[in-house]
C-alpha cells in the first residue's frame, strides 16, 4: 500500500518516544528520496540483548519502506566511552577488544537488519581529525550547554568527577551526522541529548539538522531497570533457545505489556493470563533469532525440566575430589556453578539444590562419595551438573 509522507511519517513514528521537530519526518520523506537513517553503535561488549533489538526493529521498518541505514560502528568515540546514564566515567577499551567486538555486533544485527539497504561505517576513519579540524568542532558549542544535560548535571552536583573526553563525546557522535550526511538519527530515550547536539552541529557545517527520533528503553528481567550486560538483567540475541526460553518466563508480569509491544509489536494475546502469555512471548523470540524448530525444542525441554521434574538432554560435567570419602557440597556448588561458598550454604538453606531431581535438606552439608557421583546436581531452576567424584 502506497502511503503519503504524512502517513508513512505518522507510521515510522507510531511507537517511538520522541520524533523532534515536528513535522519533520513528514517534510523530509516529502522530498521523495530515499532517506539516510543513521545508528551509532560503540562496541563496548561483544553482544547484543533483546532491548537493543527494539532500535534495530524499527530502522528494519525504515529499510522496508525503502531508505538507507547507516550503521556507524564506533570505534573511535568507543575509545571515549559514551556517558548517556552513568554516574562514573567508562573505563577506557583497547583497540583489539573494539574491533573483537565491532565484529560481532555486526554479525548479530544481521539477524534484524537487511543487507541490502544497509552501509556499515567506522567512525575512526573520520574522527582521527586534524587539530585544525578537532578545534572548529569544540566551537559549534558551549561547556554551559554540554553541562545542562542530565547526567552531568547530577554528578557535577554530587561532586563527582566529569571527565573533559566525556564532554567531547556528544560533539564527536554529533560529527558522525555531519560525516554521513544523516537525515535521520535514531537511539534510546536516554540518547536525546547527543541527538539533538548532532542536529546542531550539522547546522554548523552547513547542512540540514537531522530529524531525531528515540525508543522506549526496555526493562530488563528485573522489570526495574532498563537491560543492559553490566546489570545482569539481559537476554542476548544469540544465547540458546533453552536459555532464552527460560529468562522470558522469568519476566514480572507487570512487563508483559512492554515487551509485547516493543519486541513483537502487538498487544499481549486476549483472554489469556500472565502464564500463558509467557509462554507465547517465549516461543516467539525462540522462533525469531533461532527458527521454528528450536522454538519448540526449548519449550518441550523446559517442560520437562521444570514442570515434569526431568532433566535437560545436556548437561555439564563436573569432576570433583572427595576428602576421606565425603563430598563438602557447598565447595561442590562452588566448582560445578561458580559461585561462592556462601552463597551455596545460603542455597542449600533455602532449599535450592537437588540431586537427580530431590531436594537436599537444608543440614546437608556433607555427603558419603557413592552418594554423589554419577548423579545429577541442579542449583536452582536452570543450572545443572552431572558429577564424578574423584
Amino acid at each position: 500500500m502506497s502511503l503519503d509522507p504524512a502517513q508513512a511519517a505518522a507510521w515510522l513514528a507510531r511507537n517511538a518516544v520522541d520524533c523532534l521537530p515536528a513535522g519533520g519526518l513528514e517534510a523530509k520523506l516529502g522530498a521523495g528520496r530515499p532517506l539516510r537513517v543513521k545508528l551509532g553503535i560503540d562496541p563496548t561488549a561483544p553482544d547484543i540483548h533483546l532491548g537493543f533489538t527494539v532500535v534495530l526493529q524499527k530502522l528494519r521498518e525504515f529499510q522496508d519502506a525503502g531508505h538507507t541505514v547507516v550503521l556507524i560502528i564506533g570505534d573511535g568515540t568507543a575509545r571515549v566511552g559514551d556517558p548517556s546514564g552513568r554516574s562514573a566515567t567508562r573505563p577506557m577499551l583497547s583497540l583489539e577488544e573494539i574491533r573483537a567486538n565491532a565484529a560481532t555486533f555486526q554479525e548479530q544485527a544481521m539477524k534484524v537488519l537487511d543487507r541490502e539497504r544497509l552501509e556499515v561505517r567506522f567512525n575512526g576513519d573520520w574522527l582521527d581529525m586534524s587539530m585544525a579540524d578537532l578545534l572548529r568542532l569544540l566551537s559549534t558549542t558551549t561547556v554551559a550547554h554540554l553541562i545542562e544535560r542530565d547526567d552531568f548535571a547530577k554528578r557535577l552536583g554530587a561532586g563527582t568527577p566529569v571527565a573533559m573526553l566525556e564532554l567531547l563525546y556528544p560533539l564527536l557522535q554529533g560529527y558522525d551526522s555531519v560525516a554521513v550526511r544523516a537525515d535521520v538519527e535514531l537511539g534510546g530515550t536516554d540518547q536525546k541529548f547527543n541527538l539533538l547536539l548532532g542536529r546542531d552541529i550539522q547546522r554548523a557545517y552547513g547542512q540540514e539538522g537531522q530529524v531525531i527520533m528515540t525508543m522506549p528503553l526496555l526493562t530488563g528481567t528485573d522489570g526495574e531497570r532498563k537491560m543492559s550486560k553490566s546489570l545482569g538483567n539481559y537476554i542476548g540475541v544469540t544465547e540458546p533457545p533453552e536459555e532464552m526460553y527460560g529468562k522470558t518466563l522469568s519476566i514480572p508480569d507487570t512487563s508483559l505489556a512492554s515487551w509485547y509491544a516493543l519486541l513483537l509489536g502487538r498487544a499481549e494475546p486476549p483472554g489469556s493470563g500472565p502464564r500463558d502469555a509467557k509462554r507465547e512471548l517465549a516461543r516467539a523470540l525462540v522462533e525469531r533469532f533461532h527458527g521454528h524448530g528450536a522454538a519448540a525444542a526449548a519449550q518441550a525441554a523446559f517442560d520437562r525440566v521444570h514442570i515434569d521434574g526431568g532433566v535437560p538432554d545436556s548437561v555439564s560435567e563436573v569432576s570433583f575430589e572427595a576428602h576421606a570419602g565425603t563430598v563438602h557440597m557447598p565447595a561442590l556448588l562452588a566448582r560445578a556453578f561458580g559461585v561462592s561458598t556462601s552463597e551455596a550454604r545460603r542455597s542449600l538453606r533455602q532449599g535450592g539444590v537437588r540431586l537427580d531431581g530431590e531436594p537436599l535438606a537444608p543440614d546437608q552439608l556433607e555427603l558419603p562419595a557413592g552418594v554423589v557421583t554419577g548423579r545429577v546436581l541442579q542449583l536452582g531452576r536452570r543450572r545443572f551438573a552431572r558429577v564424578t567424584v574423584l
